[in-house]
């Protein structure tokens, strides 16, 4: 978060970007985090927590769906190497849950493989529905990084590192805006 505030500022630091860095990691990595984001391409991770080589894992999915092989992919730092956060960030004006809603709201699929962030997206939206709002879309994105982040945290594999407090999994929410982020759910006590 405190890279976020720089981020915010304007006042980077842009740590761990040179050959120095690089050479260091280059042979083992030990980020302290990891983060599963939309494939947005005005949100990547390592840029908005102004972070450098092998300080994050990053994954990045339309609109953060999961299945099983995103889900392994999140699960690698915390299960091989001790990675003491996992985050789940969402963002605002996202393309993948307007689209997503758009389907659900007017039942009309999408085609090819976008159907699968579709259904990955649906609990999101039904959720939305419920709820209710001013902005749908953006109910539904947000409920999408609560419903994720609470899935990764109670699963079978997480949950123990969860529960013991060697991993915490929290759900946090980026305005394209701003440039900030928000913890929306999981913060560490």
């Amino acid at each position: 978060m405190e890279g976020n505030k720089r981020w915010v500022s304007g006042d980077l630091q842009h740590p761990d970007r040179d050959p120095d860095r690089r050479e260091l990691v280059a042979q083992q990595q030990e980020p302290y985090g990891s983060v599963l984001s939309c494939i947005d391409s005005r949100v990547p991770p390592e840029l908005l927590f102004d972070t450098g080589l092998g300080d994050l894992y990053v994954m990045r999915t339309g609109g953060e769906a999961v299945g099983p092989v995103v889900t392994g992919s999140v699960e690698y730092g915390p299960m091989t190497s001790g990675t003491p956060l996992v985050v789940v960030l969402g963002h605002q004006r996202c393309g993948a849950v307007k689209a997503a809603y758009k389907s659900l709201r007017d039942d009309k699929p999408l085609p090819g493989n976008l159907q699968a962030i579709v259904k990955a997206l649906e609990p999101a939206y039904r959720q939305a529905v419920r709820q209710g709002g001013a902005d749908p879309v953006e109910t539904m994105a947000r409920a999408q990084v609560t419903l994720t982040a609470t899935d990764l945290r109670t699963n079978n594999d997480l949950a123990p590192l969860v529960k013991k407090g060697e991993l915490a999994v929290v759900g946090a929410y980026y305005s394209l805006d701003t440039g900030k982020v928000e913890v929306l759910t999981g913060a560490p006590s």
